[in-house]
């Protein structure tokens, strides 16, 4: 491992606090190393624990970060303008001119081009898109300023 790095260094370089983060400090102490390739044995070494203790502890993390992300996205789409349903079987060259459609209509400018959106839809929805077919129901939202929001519908909103 390199000894040069210590992870209060690295957490005060990024501006870590834990009273406003989802992460416990051990967490991101944890997340940070990982981050500059050091290996889960020299983090449990170095904190003096295990590599299982310190594989746990960067699931949790990484799991309350992907949390933070959909809690931030939902927070987002409470007030956005344009929300489009997308059914499972659309063809995913129709999806472009019916989110521009519906941006037209309550006057937003959408801030992606078709073949962008696209790929924002496949990279926000694991398997959303396959064979250009959409598999799963999804929600698109599209704030004020352009920004789409991407995420699949639960089974109790896609009715």
């Amino acid at each position: 491992m390199d000894e040069r790095i210590d992870p209060d260094e690295l957490l005060a370089g990024v501006g870590f606090d834990a009273d406003e983060s989802v992460l416990t400090r051990r967490q991101a102490e944890v997340l940070a190393l990982r981050e500059n390739d050091v290996r889960q044995s020299d983090i449990g070494e170095l904190l003096g624990t295990s590599r299982a203790n310190i594989s746990s502890i960067e699931r949790n993390a990484r799991e309350n970060v992907e949390k933070a992300r959909q809690t931030v996205a939902f927070a987002n789409t409470l007030t956005a303008p344009v929300r489009v349903d997308i059914e499972a079987g659309t063809d995913i060259y129709d999806i472009p001119q019916t989110v521009y459609a519906a941006c037209d209509e309550a006057g937003v400018e959408v801030n992606y081009g078709s073949s962008n959106l696209l790929q924002l839809i496949d990279d926000s929805v694991d398997g959303a898109i396959q064979q250009d077919m959409v598999q799963v129901p999804l929600r698109i939202d599209v704030t004020n300023d352009g920004v789409v929001h991407v995420r699949e519908q639960s089974a109790e909103h896609s009715e």
